[in-house]
């Protein structure tokens, strides 16, 4: 006689993280944009764009607590 097969175990999957907070400075993006300025006097706002990194996430885009 055949020994009796065990009934198999079902696996318990992990429950699903929770994604983190986006920066409320960048939107989540990691980096910001800033209006270039030409002009001692005035700061005449120019159509160009400098970007550079969020100092409040570091560039994850992530809420820092």
């Amino acid at each position: 006689m055949p020994a009796a097969k065990k009934p198999t175990a079902r696996r318990k999957t992990a429950p699903a993280k929770p994604e983190p907070a986006k920066c409320p400075d960048c939107d989540g993006t990691g980096e910001t944009r800033e209006t270039v300025r030409v002009g001692t006097r005035k700061g005449r706002a120019t159509d160009d764009h400098q970007t550079a990194l969020c100092l409040t996430c570091w560039g994850t885009g992530q809420a820092t607590d």
